[in-house]
């Protein structure tokens, strides 16, 4: 069944096309509908290349919202279903794209983009209905008889902004959670990763309804066209600076903000057991994806001279463990992003080791090579870096990483609290009294203890910046309620006025009633 077109948009009724790839059960009014019924969609180029002008695409998103398109559960159900048969029968070729745009090896590619993204497809699947069902709320006596209750509604239309670390993965996890919570959706690919940003604009129309979900590639010209229209929710995922700039766009329109940036993230290391399993923790959580990834340890801060020992010691070997003693031979280890981010990030080494402005230089550790023509930097370890070096003054975002000798752990929470809030901060140490003073005195995004990294790929738990490094978060539950408003309603009979008692006139006895009601 379809809708008159005399109700539609003409973009919507041109064509009709019977659902194969795309998910089923699309109509805005009902969950009972035919699932093989036809589906109105949009023509033109974004239906073969799910590519178009930002005007068009953000036109046809507000459109469809209005219409309640994407609304119903079984809606919502069947894009998720989409999404689903895209990882399965994509995988490869999502590695593929990976691969060429990050020299990122096909198995960390399954556990860091293609994994993760299915996790929160399944979760989102699983618990969809009860995210959506009404949550009664308590009412006092003073306003019964009557019942409360919070729905989540959809907010509209929301634009999502991706980044070139994780392009396919910090794409489709928002995506996921736009979906579930019942808006329409822009899509803004990474043009830094554009091998991927391609094969997204190509199968998003195959696998989802392009009346719901529009792509939009380009470069910085494309963002502000974007920042420029009017949405219902602005998601991005990057650089502070870029941040700050959506920040400022969507305040011209008082269009609420989810902001996933970054920041220097601590790992302090203190009074370790099993140094072997500590060294490969830290080395996977900062060299995977050639350290490109904004919850990677930043820096390590190395309580006592043993602690520092230990890790420089243990440290070389599990990396040469996971990549051998040429990484740059090695299938497993990525590549950065593109030149002038490798060199930017050799200017940060080079200056550390030379320790330029009358700072005592850096000690090199282990690694330090680097080969521009393969846009190779090899995992790196860096002792006695100046806490006041370049390298330390910004988000590293490269496969760097710098050891800080501090003589007690209450100075290490010192030097992170000194400095602004990051987007993770770790602990690794047998002793539970740090445990709770880090988690009492740090203030971060998220916390893991003991472990790098695996706490962003848990879809129970919400991941979120705090101050620079972020605000608002996603992940499950915390995602669709990001792209929700949380309604709330009140329902009261009136075929008992029980509300007489604060009509006016006040008498003295209403007030007296009054102030043992209240």
């Amino acid at each position: 069944m379809t809708q008159p077109s005399s109700q539609i948009p003409d973009f919507i009724a041109d064509q009709t096309l019977t659902p194969g790839r795309l998910g089923a059960g699309s109509e805005p009014e009902g969950d009972d509908l035919d699932p093989g019924a036809a589906l109105p969609v949009p023509s033109g180029p974004a239906v073969a290349t799910g590519t178009e002008e930002a005007g068009a695409a953000v036109v046809r998103m507000r459109q469809a919202a209005t219409l309640r398109l994407a609304h119903p559960r079984r809606f919502r159900a069947g894009q998720l279903k989409g999404l689903r048969r895209l990882l399965e029968e994509e995988a490869e070729a999502i590695c593929a794209a990976l691969a060429a745009d990050l020299g990122k090896p096909a198995t960390e590619a399954m556990l860091t983009e293609v994994q993760p993204t299915r996790a929160e497809v399944d979760h989102a699947l699983l618990y969809l209905t009860d995210w959506m069902e009404p949550q009664s709320a308590k009412v006092p006596l003073s306003f019964r008889p009557a019942a409360a209750k919070i729905e989540a509604r959809p907010l509209g239309s929301v634009l999502v902004i991706a980044p070139w670390n994780y392009p396919f993965m910090l794409l489709m996890a928002p995506l996921v959670a736009a979906v579930a919570a019942g808006n329409t959706v822009v899509l803004k690919p990474s043009e830094k990763a554009p091998a991927t940003s391609a094969l997204i604009g190509r199968l998003i129309p195959q696998y989802l309804d392009p009346r719901a979900v529009a792509v939009v590639q380009g470069g910085a010209e494309a963002v502000q066209a974007l920042l420029a229209e009017r949405f219902d929710h602005i998601f991005y995922t990057g650089g502070e600076r870029v941040g700050r700039i959506v920040y400022e766009a969507a305040a011209k329109q008082l269009t609420p903000v989810t902001l996933e940036l970054g920041g220097k993230s601590p790992c302090v290391v203190a009074d370790g057991r099993n140094w072997p399993a500590i060294a490969r923790r830290i080395a996977f959580g900062k060299f995977t994806n050639a350290g490109q990834t904004c919850v990677a340890p930043d820096y390590v801060l190395a309580v006592g001279e043993e602690s520092q020992r230990q890790l420089e010691k243990h440290l070389p070997k599990a990396i040469e463990e996971f990549y051998g003693a040429d990484p740059q031979q090695s299938p497993d280890y990525g590549r950065m992003v593109n030149a002038e981010h490798l060199e930017r990030t050799v200017a940060l080494l080079e200056d550390a080791l030379a320790g330029a402005e009358g700072r005592a230089p850096a000690r090199l550790v282990h690694g330090g090579r680097a080969d521009a023509s393969d846009r190779f930097l090899a995992p790196t370890v860096l002792a006695d870096v100046p806490a006041d070096s370049a390298l330390m003054a910004e988000e590293i975002f490269g496969p760097v990483l710098p050891i800080i000798r501090v003589d007690t752990f209450e100075e290490a929470v010192e030097f992170i609290t000194a400095r602004p809030h990051p987007l993770a901060a770790y602990l690794f140490t047998d002793k539970h009294r740090y445990h709770r003073a880090f988690e009492e005195r740090v203030t971060a995004g998220g916390m893991a203890f003991d472990v790098a990294l695996l706490q962003v790929g848990l879809t129970s738990l919400p991941f979120g910046g705090v101050g620079p490094s972020g605000m608002g978060n996603y992940h499950g539950r915390a995602g669709f309620e990001t792209f929700s408003q949380l309604r709330p309603a009140l329902t009261k009979t009136d075929q008992v006025d029980t509300l007489r008692m604060v009509y006016p006139p006040y008498t003295w006895a209403k007030r007296q009633a009054l102030k043992r009601l209240l």
